[in-house]
């Protein structure tokens, strides 16, 4: 949605100003700054940063109507937000909320007034309770500083200090604080708070898979257990159709990341359930076997198919601009997100700024054949292995596709990631995910709901492949790009932007 920037030292207006330039693909629509008691607010190249000591910035992705620049300011307390509160409106009514703006993110500023009795830690923590949403923002009392990420970490957020300036920073990305001369950038872990500086988890993740919602469903007879998954996999799908519903509140129009896998497939069927105009994006080399099937699949469904058919050519051009965006040189990274990164662009120039993605999935529903080696070892108890690559999705995944799609001004939304979804697929027994030990499909109760919400069986029952695979694109990089040594001597000087 946006990009936020802080910092904190002796005359740092300059720094500001030069981490807001960095990161305008984040927020082109209008920018704000807070120095020293001072708001102002206008276009990045006319707007006057005042000189001071503490900052906050804030560029603007204005996606539903025209939403409000930040920063806000409610009394004494100052919010910058990167990120959708998608129960904006239930809390408004519930906490009989006078809004001044039309960002839904102002509702978070006048919770934590409600809560503030001269501990801004305290009223943070009470509000990040009654928050349904992807976050990370910052908020400041005039004394104090408290910056905060979702407990998932679909938000992105790092932080570090200059030691020759000596000043303290963070950013929405990596690139904005190398750009002020912070060296030793420090991801902020999901569901943990940077309060003055110092970081600490407030009520992470783990906690919240340490305490899960839903009771397990135990072994019983065969007909009792057809009942729980019947029960389940209603259940599963009413969850799912109200994470699609909740990210296409307000829109018109929706792109899907779409690999013609049950993943995205399926997220494209609720779309278009909801009477959302959408449209599917879709990369990859001429004879790659996920072009195939999502012009297949699109013809089925009805829906409109945007394609970027690349070769060599196309991935030499496109390698410099998803290093840049994903901020290191990994071969995995680079060829997962350079599909990302070309149907972001794609979707940027039909004029949308959402695009919804699968990911989550494979980790929710054992997706990965990994997976059932761990079930064939460890049965049941294989879930924790699927808890632990959630808990560091944040790391290996969502921090690069936010990243590559925001690169086109674009916000990557995941529902599979919705706190709902994750809070009942944790406690779906392992037997319904693996049907036995030699189940090469896996994910069964998720393509039960696909083939039962209208996704096509042969695509319902499609084998797992991973993006970088399924496009062609990892074979193009590791046969022939990589093996062009006079492109990957230019390419070299790039690994550190």
């Amino acid at each position: 949605m946006c990009a936020i920037v802080g910092i904190n030292g002796e005359a740092i207006s300059n720094e500001l100003y030069d981490m807001m330039v960095t990161l305008k693909h984040r927020g082109p629509d209008g920018s704000g700054v807070f120095i020293d008691q001072e708001i102002t607010h206008g276009e990045l190249d006319d707007l006057k940063i005042p000189e001071g000591n503490f900052g906050l910035g804030h560029n603007l992705l204005s996606i539903v109507g025209c939403e409000s620049s930040q920063p806000l300011q409610e009394d004494n307390l100052i919010l910058v937000c990167n990120g959708e509160i998608y129960n904006y409106r239930e809390l408004k009514n519930y906490f009989k909320i006078e809004f001044k703006s039309d960002s839904d993110c102002e509702v978070i500023i006048h919770i934590i007034k409600k809560f503030y009795h001269n501990s801004l830690r305290q009223a943070v923590l009470e509000t990040v309770k009654y928050l349904d949403g992807d976050y990370a923002f910052a908020v400041y009392d005039g004394k104090d500083l408290a910056v905060v990420r979702d407990l998932v970490g679909v938000k992105p957020l790092y932080f570090g200090e200059n030691k020759i300036k000596k000043f303290s920073a963070f950013a929405s990305e990596r690139k904005a604080l190398w750009k002020v001369g912070v060296k030793d950038v420090e991801t902020l872990p999901p569901g943990y708070m940077l309060y003055n500086w110092k970081m600490a988890e407030y009520d992470g993740l783990k906690k919240v898979l340490n305490n899960k919602r839903f009771n397990r469903v135990k072994d019983t007879s065969s007909k009792d257990d057809l009942n729980n998954f019947n029960d389940l996999k209603i259940q599963l799908k009413h969850y799912l159709l109200k994470a699609v519903d909740k990210r296409l509140n307000g829109l018109s129009e929706v792109g899907v990341m779409f690999s013609a896998g049950v993943d995205s497939t399926l997220l494209a069927y609720l779309s278009s359930e909801l009477d959302v105009d959408t449209y599917l994006y879709t990369v990859g080399h001429k004879d790659s076997v996920d072009l195939k099937y999502a012009c297949r699949t699109a013809e089925i469904m009805d829906l409109p198919i945007h394609i970027k058919t690349v070769d060599v050519e196309d991935v030499k051009y496109y390698l410099p601009l998803v290093l840049k965006s994903i901020e290191e040189f990994n071969v995995m990274k680079l060829g997962v997100g350079m599909p990302v990164y070309i149907a972001a662009e794609m979707a940027h120039q039909d004029g949308l700024k959402v695009i919804l993605s699968g990911q989550g999935a494979d980790e929710l529903f054992a997706g990965y054949h990994r997976y059932l080696e761990f079930y064939q070892q460890k049965g049941e108890e294989a879930q924790e292995n699927l808890e632990e690559d959630l808990l560091n999705l944040y790391q290996v995944n969502l921090q690069r596709d936010d990243s590559v799609a925001m690169a086109s001004s674009v916000e990557l939304r995941v529902p599979y990631l919705d706190m709902d979804v994750i809070n009942m697929a944790i406690n779906i027994p392992m037997k319904y995910k693996i049907n036995n030990y030699n189940d090469v499909l896996r994910k069964c109760i998720l393509r039960r709901v696909a083939l039962e919400c209208g996704v096509p069986e042969e695509i319902a029952s499609r084998p797992k492949k991973a993006a970088q695979y399924g496009s062609g694109i990892h074979k193009i990089l590791v046969r022939k790009v990589f093996k062009d040594e006079s492109y990957m001597k230019t390419l070299n000087s790039l690994k550190r932007i």
